[in-house]
């Protein structure tokens, strides 16, 4: 397992970090912590959650993926770990949470993190974020930003000084974004510079064989600002493990939960996906492990984030940090996406 320094902290993070959205849904506590211990035996040292997981988000289940986590952690050398959860924004209609009141502002930028650590059971985070922006902007598969959707936002200056605050009480040692923008990812580092305030060390997108949107403008946007990428759903949701080409599987996130990854279902993500295993199968490769290698080939991929139900996908899943695609997997990489660019964005 190799690591890399998240932006301008002192984080050494693992180029793979276990997501853990299903914990509490699709898989029992025991089965969390069994995958926490096999992750952490084979190198993982980077955890990622959220307050308002686990995924599909109801109110019978929020929080339980934090708890699950915290009653492992206890157990463990926490100095030796990196444990990563995101505040809720407002715009979703979680109505538990809060009273349904998510806007990123200095009340509920504490009572979330208060109410984190006290299922984590430790007294900080090493990288909190906000999970997407307090302000309108188009999120989970969404594409076109709206003006007309504009409302009233907490000011980027002002959530930057609560979570100041913060740091300084030792509560949470650094500060990350996801499903940010471009102009998202240099107001907060500008705004951080010219008030003295914390710098944003990371971005969680989506980034993976079918969605490459982050190479452009994005990627631009991090390397100025020294930010770097932490990637969720590298696989797409799984699709590009190959397992959904002959039909939906029983037990998978699409057979269980309706309507779920419509950012997936696109035009010509089929047929990409086809493409990109018969590149893997082509050269031996497991289609998953293909996948997870190209984005953990990308500069500016800190570390890409797995998500498994089961130890036989976390161990398939792992096996990926021991491939490197040479040059010619990545030419054949890029033919199929000039003829399929980021159809699932």
């Amino acid at each position: 397992m190799n690591y890399k320094q998240l932006g301008e902290s002192d984080l050494r993070v693992s180029e793979i970090c276990l997501g853990t959205m299903t914990f509490g849904q699709q898989n029992t506590i025991a089965e969390a912590h069994q995958q926490l211990d096999y992750a952490i035996a084979q190198g993982v040292n980077f955890i990622d959650a959220a307050e308002m997981y686990p995924v599909p988000v109801q109110e019978s289940t929020q929080g339980l993926t934090e708890t699950y986590i915290g009653e492992w952690l206890v157990r463990q050398q926490r100095d030796k770990l990196i444990i990563a959860t995101k505040i809720a924004g407002p715009g979703r209609d979680f109505r538990w949470l809060r009273d349904g009141k998510q806007s990123v502002n200095r009340k509920n930028i504490e009572q979330a993190v208060d109410a984190s650590l006290k299922r984590l059971q430790t007294d900080y985070i090493d990288l909190y974020q906000i999970h997407w922006p307090d302000r309108a902007v188009p999120r989970f598969g969404e594409t076109v930003y709206d003006p007309n959707k504009e409302r009233e936002t907490v000011p980027i200056a002002e959530q930057l000084i609560a979570f100041a605050d913060l740091i300084k009480a030792g509560k949470i040692r650094y500060l990350g974004l996801s499903n940010e923008t471009p102009w998202g990812v240099s107001e907060f580092s500008h705004i951080a510079s010219q008030q003295g305030l914390p710098k944003v060390v990371s971005i969680q997108n989506a980034y993976n064989l079918i969605n490459r949107v982050f190479d452009s403008a994005l990627a631009e946007t991090c390397w100025r600002e020294n930010v770097r990428l932490l990637a969720y759903s590298p696989l797409a949701f799984g699709l590009l493990s190959g397992k959904y080409l002959n039909g939906v599987p029983e037990k998978t996130r699409l057979s269980l939960f309706q309507g779920f990854g419509g950012r997936y279902r696109k035009p010509n993500v089929e047929q990409a996906v086809a493409a990109y295993v018969e590149i893997a199968r082509a050269h031996n490769l497991k289609p998953s492990v293909l996948a997870l290698a190209f984005v953990r080939s990308r500069w500016f991929v800190a570390s890409t984030i797995i998500g498994a139900t089961t130890l036989e996908q976390l161990h398939e899943n792992l096996e990926s940090v021991n491939v490197v695609l040479d040059s010619a997997i990545l030419a054949e990489i890029d033919a199929v996406h000039t003829r399929y660019p980021s159809p699932a964005p």
